[in-house]
């Protein structure tokens, strides 16, 4: 199967990132990949690294990295350095010797590991946690993040140099509702995979098409499971829709653009002006924890993203 099978979609900007990711794969040059949360960065990197395939693919939540055991995880550490240390344990960068490693939200990564990962990157080689020699591990770099590092590279957050270093070949993943036209594919391979012969409706596809997104495509998945998981089908009806998406379906019945400016019908409210994206996204997270009553990682399945970057929204939107 071509790693590129793993790419889901026909419209012109995914015929793009297919294009870029045969180019980057077939070199051993630093990538950055820039998108949202749910985009598919992960599904990218692999892709890339399976093109022409060599050693293993190991993947560095950035994350995750946090706490006094960050430095052990990425480097390893020897045997008695610290309590605990019975014996000698190789970390993330030893296995990724020969391959590629992967640094998934590397926006996310403190300043100090940030120098330290430069200067691995730099001279191929590291010291791990109480050790006193160093070692080597020769791998590929793929990076991946969901926020401007440029910007964060002006915000004094990410380290100048650490950015050139990485910022060789870039590639853009494009938001789901950028690539509306995708949608269809995606919800037909999703049932091939949680589905027992199901199929979607015309006016459910519809809906699906119309809504924004905003945890793009593990958000689409997930929407799919719980459609699946709640009705045996066969037909899935816009009735089976989560609330937000059959909800925002409803709203556009009042945002015709051909109203010309009209007055609304008698009993029938003004329709609001369209939301910016950010007060969508806020939506989408109230919504979605008003559903699961509070639960913060029910809610952030639904929305197809991780615990940490609903921690991050909540706090950025004073939720």
């Amino acid at each position: 199967m071509s790693p590129l099978s793993t790419l889901i979609g026909n419209s012109p900007a995914m015929k793009q990132v297919h294009r870029l990711v045969s180019r980057m794969g077939k070199s051993r040059f630093p990538v950055l990949i820039q998108g949202e949360t749910g985009t598919g960065k992960e599904v990218v990197a692999r892709a890339i690294h399976q093109i022409e395939a060599k050693g293993p693919f190991v993947v560095v939540d950035c994350s995750s990295l946090v706490g006094p055991l960050m430095e052990s995880e990425l480097f390893g550490y020897a045997k008695g350095a610290f309590t605990g240390a019975h014996v000698q344990k190789l970390g993330l960068l030893d296995a990724a010797n020969g391959g590629t490693a992967f640094f998934d939200e590397i926006g996310e990564l403190p300043l100090e590991l940030q120098m330290k990962l430069l200067r691995v990157l730099q001279e191929k080689e590291f010291r791990a946690v109480g050790a006193l020699g160093s070692r080597s591990s020769d791998f590929r770099v793929i990076a991946a993040t969901n926020r401007d590092l440029a910007a964060e590279v002006e915000a004094k957050r990410f380290r100048q140099d650490l950015y050139y270093r990485l910022n060789v070949m870039r590639l853009r993943l494009p938001p789901l509702r950028e690539r509306r036209e995708d949608i269809p594919l995606l919800v037909s391979r999703f049932l091939e995979r949680y589905g027992n012969g199901h199929k979607l409706s015309e006016d459910a596809m519809q809906s699906l098409q119309a809504y924004d997104w905003p945890g793009n495509v593990r958000q689409l998945e997930h929407a799919v499971q719980q459609m699946v998981a709640m009705n045996s089908g066969p037909w899935l009806s816009p009735g089976d829709l989560l609330s937000v998406i059959a909800n925002h379906k409803t709203e556009d019945r009042f945002r015709s653009k051909d109203s010309g400016g009209m007055s609304p019908s008698p009993g029938i409210e003004a329709p609001e002006p369209v939301l910016p994206l950010a007060e969508v996204e806020r939506r989408a997270i109230m919504n979605a924890l008003e559903h699961t009553k509070g639960d913060r990682t029910f809610a952030a399945e639904l929305l197809g993203i991780g615990r940490t970057t609903l921690y991050r929204k909540l706090k950025e939107y004073g939720l």
